[in-house]
């Protein structure tokens, strides 16, 4: 090293008695050495600026993709109300406990008392005068984009609590 080299060419001069010299070498050794240290300190300030910044950017892109989320979430509530959804739940349970019943018929697990009973329930059933909702007049609101359909949703929450039994 540069450093080492002056040291030992001022140990030289002290020999030779050119001691003023010597201190002059020294000297500008000493600064170097100064030289040298505020660089390495600039230059790791600025390596934590650059850190600090690519960190800065990262938070910003966790920010705009927690904005973009919450604007998707409000968009999906003003679509979907929570009796909507708990209408859809209930939905789903029933057509569950329903499945769950006809596979119970279909693996023979009831008796034939147990069928004549259903036989019986069904043709009082079918005998009742069943009452139907009224239909509304107006139209139904057109789908919003991007945004899921009531279909979709119902599926998809079929299928999740399919996988939950």
């Amino acid at each position: 090293m540069n450093l080492e080299r002056e040291r030992a060419l001022a140990r030289q001069l002290l020999k030779e008695g050119k001691k003023e010299k010597a201190m002059l070498l020294l000297k500008k050794k000493r600064y170097q050495e100064q030289l040298l240290d505020k660089t390495e300190n600039q230059i790791s300030n600025l390596e934590r600026m650059v850190q600090d910044i690519e960190f800065t950017q990262i938070e910003m892109k966790v920010i705009e993709g927690l904005k973009i989320g919450n604007e998707c979430l409000n968009k999906m509530h003003q679509v979907m109300s929570i009796e909507e959804v708990e209408r859809i739940i209930g939905e789903t349970q029933d057509a569950v406990e329903y499945q769950r019943q006809i596979d119970e018929i279909l693996a023979g697990s009831l008796t034939e008392e147990d069928e004549d009973a259903i036989l019986e329930e069904l043709n009082a059933i079918t005998q009742e005068q069943m009452e139907l909702p009224e239909v509304p007049s107006e139209p139904l609101p057109e789908k919003i984009p991007g945004t899921l359909s009531v279909y979709a949703l119902q599926l998809w929450l079929l299928v999740l609590l399919s996988s939950m039994q």
